[in-house]
């Protein structure tokens, strides 16, 4: 945790300064794809292995085209102006997330497998997603993922000396709620629907994103929304048939 509270948090190790966002996003693919690997040796998965690595194959490519077009839509006219460098780097987990589906998407089509796969990602994703983004909250406001100035309770100083919603805080918590809801929705309704599991997860996370967005000091260029905003409405457009099942039988 930051040393005296203070963040951005900046260790150093051995004189070197220590990129801790960088850190923790490593590790939250390290150990979202080893918790995967377990999962996937504990449970009965009936799509082949060369058929789930050209899935994984496509969630990458879908996911690293699009997590960095939507990252570059929140600002164009500033990201242009940073270089193809800094175009390169920006990304949003968001983008990752909806690529990554469209990405698999089309990678079945090409090798025609019919079954769900995204069941067995579900939790590995909410995981990193929580790693990465306590690596987001320590390093304050050097990412963009810090929220509005505000006077509640919850307000902390992120690194510019103003009292700011800590977006990256709630989302750790939803997550970790959502992480717990869907483990028990898992032993009660998921053998109903292949692939249920991770719709929910996706329904869920765009509907909070879509919300918290708001809290952001965002640029709303569209129709008082931002680029992710938009993005999230597109996503739940994908889900409508679950969401309009859900809500016929609530």
């Amino acid at each position: 945790m930051p040393v005296n509270g203070t963040i951005p948090y900046e260790p150093s190790l051995f004189g070197t300064q220590i990129n801790i966002h960088l850190v923790l996003e490593y590790a939250a693919f390290f150990v979202a794809f080893r918790y995967y690997v377990y999962l996937r040796k504990h449970r009965t998965d009936t799509i082949s292995s060369n058929n789930r690595l050209s899935i994984i194959i496509g969630a990458i490519f879908g996911a690293l085209f699009l997590s960095r077009l939507v990252a570059f839509m929140e600002n164009p006219p500033v990201h242009l102006q940073q270089g193809w460098i800094a175009l390169l780097n920006n990304k949003t987990i968001m983008g990752g997330l909806f690529g990554g589906l469209l990405g698999v998407e089309l990678a079945k089509k090409v090798i025609r497998e019919k079954q769900s796969s995204g069941d067995l990602f579900t939790f590995p994703i909410i995981l990193g997603i929580i790693i990465g983004r306590i690596g987001c909250f320590l390093s304050g406001t050097k990412e963009f993922t810090y929220g509005k100035a505000t006077t509640l309770f919850l307000g902390m100083d992120l690194g510019d000396g103003l009292l700011r919603h800590p977006i990256a805080l709630y989302e750790v918590v939803f997550l970790i709620l959502l992480f717990a809801g869907l483990k028990r929705f898992e032993k009660r309704f998921i053998r109903f629907e292949e692939g249920l599991l991770f719709k929910v997860f996706m329904i869920a996370y765009f509907l909070f994103r879509f919300c918290i967005e708001f809290l952001k000091p965002n640029t709303f260029f569209i129709a008082g929304l931002s680029s992710i905003q938009i993005l999230c409405l597109i996503c739940l457009l994908y889900y409508q048939r679950t969401i309009r099942n859900a809500l016929s039988h609530g």
